[in-house]
């Protein structure tokens, strides 16, 4: 095994330019951590936030420089620290929330780490499992969807957005969907939206309001902020939720408090996958839930490409962009198919 390895880092925070594919010494497991071999990394917005230094002052996701970006994965075991006796050498394992997966290997929390069946290709394990999560905790426990609720989702035909759909379908929930065009409608309604608004068409809050005969929806799934949080806060029915989970269009500085009062007494949070993942009994119960309805088909999984690890500064020009129709992969291993 070499002692180096090929990584994406950076050394200053900004733009796509800051990605630079480099050499590094390959990382040892310690006590109670395993070395992964990846096989596929995922790329997700908060690679953009990290990347970008959006998250500079977060203490959930720290960002030391020089840093190896890349908060999801997925490979086989091939070395294990000491202490560690619930996974094997070879073993078929994914993860998410630990940062390096831009990179041939990485050193993961045994804990952390799901094992993954024969049955799943790890490219649909990698994007169940940051993206994958996301969803879940979104509408099994930051909000528990439940039969005659009605949910907005914004950017429906993205790698979060279409599971969220698929899952709030799931829960027995009424989709409204916001996307940018019809192709993109036309991906959101495939994967079980009762209602799709293009928003650059057609103002979102009144068409919801429409849909919903002035009441308003219960809960927002908002990954957009900028751009709609104001109105997404005005599209809830009385003491409603809206769940703010991203900022792909800009980054949210301050809520006026009074502004809560004035949508209907609304409840505002912006919750981080972390706290919903802070077990291992937690995230293997969310692996095992998304697998087993992925091997029952009862969820699907887009994937809408494929980019060598290389060309990383383009994965995230191409997210950045809001071009993607599913979820974005980087193949580590260029084996891995």
């Amino acid at each position: 095994m070499s002692r180096t390895m090929k990584a994406i880092q950076i050394t200053h925070f900004g733009g796509t330019e800051q990605l630079k594919l480099v050499e590094i010494p390959r990382p040892e497991p310690g006590p109670g951590e395993v070395l992964v071999r990846l096989s596929w990394a995922g790329v997700n917005f908060i690679d953009v936030y990290m990347r970008n230094g959006s998250y500079v002052r977060s203490s959930t996701y720290q960002t030391p420089l020089p840093m190896t970006i890349g908060m999801e994965g997925s490979g086989s075991v091939a070395a294990l620290g000491s202490g560690v006796d619930d996974v094997g050498v070879g073993d078929r394992v994914a993860y998410c929330l630990v940062r390096g997966s831009y990179a041939e290997y990485a050193v993961v929390p045994a804990w952390k780490l799901v094992r993954v069946p024969e049955t799943i290709p790890l490219s649909v394990a990698t994007a169940l499992m940051l993206q994958g999560a996301t969803a879940h905790y979104l509408t099994h426990s930051a909000f528990p969807l439940t039969p005659g609720h009605v949910c907005l989702i914004h950017a429906g035909a993205g790698g979060v957005g279409q599971l969220l759909v698929r899952l709030a379908k799931l829960r027995g929930a009424l989709v409204i969907a916001t996307v940018s065009s019809p192709e993109k409608a036309a991906i959101a309604r495939s994967c079980g939206a009762d209602h799709c608004i293009l928003y650059v068409q057609t103002d979102f809050r009144m068409e919801v309001l429409r849909l919903t005969d002035g009441v308003g929806v219960d809960v927002v799934f908002d990954s957009v902020g900028k751009d709609t949080l104001h109105r997404s806060m005005r599209s809830l029915k009385r003491r409603g939720l809206c769940i703010l989970f991203g900022a792909s269009s800009g980054q949210i500085n301050a809520i006026d408090p009074l502004a809560l009062a004035e949508a209907g007494s609304i409840y505002f949070t912006r919750p981080h996958l972390a706290d919903y993942m802070v077990t291992a009994d937690e995230i293997r119960g969310r692996a095992v839930d998304l697998f087993t309805a992925y091997q029952d088909s009862r969820l699907s999984v887009t994937i809408d490409r494929e980019l060598p690890l290389g060309a990383a500064a383009a994965a995230h020009r191409v997210l950045e962009g809001r071009e993607t129709h599913g979820k974005l992969l980087l193949r580590v291993d260029e084996a891995a198919r």
